[in-house]
């Protein structure tokens, strides 16, 4: 086999991913856009004096940025190097935590009864 028909093998249409790759990493900054509101109001949880549990919440919350940041930028290096599963499981990551905790709210509302 020539090198000329290896490279083309190897090179698939990625049209959809990069497609999916955009769209969820909208959807991440939209989650951003709420996690901005939660991290304004997190800072109430001192209201009731310092304490390490109002210091854990107030570090977690803030420190939410950072995983879309880094699923992101692992998302783009795996599409780079043609890992195109990767690549969109990652960036569908980057959106996950608000999904999962809506997903949990909803759950619990429902099943949960006094």
């Amino acid at each position: 086999m020539s090198d000329m028909e290896s490279s083309t093998e190897v090179k698939k249409p990625r049209k959809g991913l990069l497609v999916w790759m955009i769209v969820s990493q909208l959807l991440m900054l939209g989650s951003l856009l709420i996690w901005a509101l939660v991290a304004g109001l997190s800072v109430m949880a001192f209201d009731s004096g310092v304490s390490a549990e109002a210091w854990a919440f107030v570090l977690t919350v803030w420190a939410y940025p950072l995983i879309p940041l880094v699923l992101v930028i692992a998302a783009w290096i795996a599409y780079a190097k043609r890992k195109n599963s990767l690549a969109g499981i990652l960036s569908g990551l980057s959106f996950a935590p608000p999904v999962l905790l809506y997903l949990f709210l909803w759950i619990s509302s429902v099943t949960w009864r006094p």
